[in-house]
């Protein structure tokens, strides 16, 4: 590997994926306060994620919808209002 070709601030650093509570050891530069333990009993910087493989449907294979604003039931009521409204028109 070539020398000085990563950022000062790259070391390890646990992902903790919120929706399936899978942790992952990986490089990275993410800035973050909190520090947990890890398997190997040295303590990291951790972070938090929304979505990570272990928790993405097409990872996964399993069809859940993870909106936590509303935006995909704001579509598909949209999306019906439409089909509603071609059915009317033809």
């Amino acid at each position: 590997m070539k020398a000085d070709i990563h950022p000062k601030n790259y070391r390890q650093v646990i992902f903790v994926d919120n929706s399936s509570g899978e942790r992952f050891l990986i490089g990275s530069t993410v800035e973050t306060e909190a520090k947990d333990k890890w398997t190997d009993g040295k303590e990291y910087p951790m972070s938090t994620v929304d979505v990570s493989s272990a928790s993405h449907p097409f990872y996964t294979g399993q069809d859940k919808v993870m909106d936590t604003a509303g935006r995909v039931e704001r579509f598909k009521a949209r999306a019906s209002q439409a089909k509603d409204r071609r059915k009317k028109s033809n």
